[in-house]
């Protein structure tokens, strides 16, 4: 059962991934539950959305490590490094787990692929915990 509390209900997120199945997957899960989803298939895309200073920016981001023209840890990099961006929180999503433990002291979480349902939605019941007003 998805969680729908009213905390939720404005968070966006930016799904970063170049999978369109695993993008809808989280699209899905994250919508169901209340947040406003956004979608970039491409790390170039990616980071001229995040330097665009007129834009909205996200509350979270799940970011893919292995994306075209710009791959995820120089995004990861650029966040972190990037005043406006630094505090927001940054979930990776990559096959690779030498890069997942390489990659974790810069993410908030790391989730491995394959990626099933089940843990998208555990990881919005996660979120939900730490955007509660209780966090």
């Amino acid at each position: 059962m998805p969680n729908t509390s009213p905390e939720l209900q404005e968070r966006r997120v930016l799904v970063i991934e170049d999978n369109l199945e695993l993008a809808e997957i989280f699209a899905d899960v994250l919508s169901d539950s209340g947040f406003v989803v956004d979608i970039i298939h491409d790390g170039q895309d990616a980071l001229d959305w995040l330097n665009d200073e007129h834009g909205m920016l996200p509350d979270i981001i799940t970011l893919d490590m292995h994306l075209p023209r710009v791959s995820g840890d120089t995004i990861l990099k650029h966040i972190r490094s990037t005043g406006r961006l630094a505090n927001m929180t940054v979930v990776v999503i990559t096959a690779n787990p030498i890069l997942g433990d390489m990659i974790d002291p810069l993410a908030d979480m790391v989730l491995l692929k394959p990626v099933s349902y089940d843990q998208v939605s555990t990881l919005v019941d996660r979120l939900a915990i730490r955007y509660s007003p209780d966090a």
